[in-house]
């Protein structure tokens, strides 16, 4: 069983949802994003989406945008982020670790050798925004092969005839984006959540969680209630980058600062 796996069928035996936090990897710099890592599944982070940065993060709205920009000038690379993992990974070997981002630099990397490395640095799951189900084959063969979750993106504008189809090219668990649009510029509402959840669980047995616009602890612990997870990471992107200083680098209480929200957070889901 995959970590994913296990942890998701661990929280269902407790009777709640999990909280999947989301921080762009080396964000503003490598030893604060470490250090937040190893910090989150102690506040209370279920699992972890480390975003891998990218020029064109074509899904994320402002926040996650510019905290690609603060990466990608520090030196942010996609086998820096393997390597941000596998020192995350020396000191827990049960978190799951998703990797979110985009094919290109997984092309330019190699796909086969990207799989391969990603798994041996502890990566459990992959979501590839970009690559849709009908292009499953540039990845999803290396993926299964390395023992990689690839996790799909379910929108409001999938519908019954298409989710069959999407689901299909779907491990681990569901990523279901409550809005149409960009990351962190508006919040789904109760009832069309209410309305979605059931509609997928009809065509699958995996995980839900839901993401894309989930800010306040009320938020989250109600997206956990309704489906089985729920994904901060704009309102972290957003805490993290109000505490830095003019320069954009990390100020002493940074750390502190996220992983208070993220204890907020956790709470909620937690139904506390």
């Amino acid at each position: 069983m995959s970590r994913i796996a296990a942890k998701f069928a661990a929280l269902k035996a407790e009777g709640r949802g999990a909280l999947v936090t989301y921080l762009q990897g080396f964000d503003p710099d490598r030893e604060t994003s470490l250090a937040l890592l190893r910090g989150l599944p102690e506040a209370g982070a279920d699992l972890l989406e480390v975003g891998v940065p990218f020029t064109d993060p074509m899904a994320d709205g402002p926040s996650i945008q510019r905290a690609a920009q603060r990466a990608l000038k520090v030196g942010a690379t996609l086998p820096g982020v393997l390597e941000l993992v596998r020192a995350f990974r020396a000191g827990d070997g049960t978190t799951p670790v998703i990797l979110m981002g985009y094919y290109n630099p997984i092309l330019a990397y190699g796909v086969d050798r990207f799989c391969t490395d990603a798994a041996a640095a502890g990566v459990d799951g992959l979501i590839v925004v970009d690559v849709p189900p009908e292009e499953a084959g540039e990845i999803e063969p290396q993926a299964r092969a390395a023992g990689l979750d690839l996790i799909r993106l379910v929108a409001p504008t999938t519908d019954d005839a298409r989710l069959p189809r999407v689901l299909a090219a779907t491990s681990g668990f569901v990523y279901y984006v409550s809005i149409t649009g960009i990351t962190g510029t508006r919040s789904a509402t109760a009832a069309s959540l209410e309305e979605a959840v059931p509609r997928i669980r009809k065509h699958t047995d995996l995980p839900i969680a839901i993401g894309f616009g989930i800010r306040t602890p009320q938020q989250a612990g109600e997206a956990a209630r309704l489906a089985d997870g729920a994904v901060v990471g704009t309102a972290l992107v957003d805490t993290l980058a109000a505490s830095l200083d003019e320069e954009g680098r990390a100020r002493p209480e940074t750390v502190g600062l996220v992983l208070e929200q993220v204890r907020a957070l956790a709470g909620a889901v937690r139904g506390r």
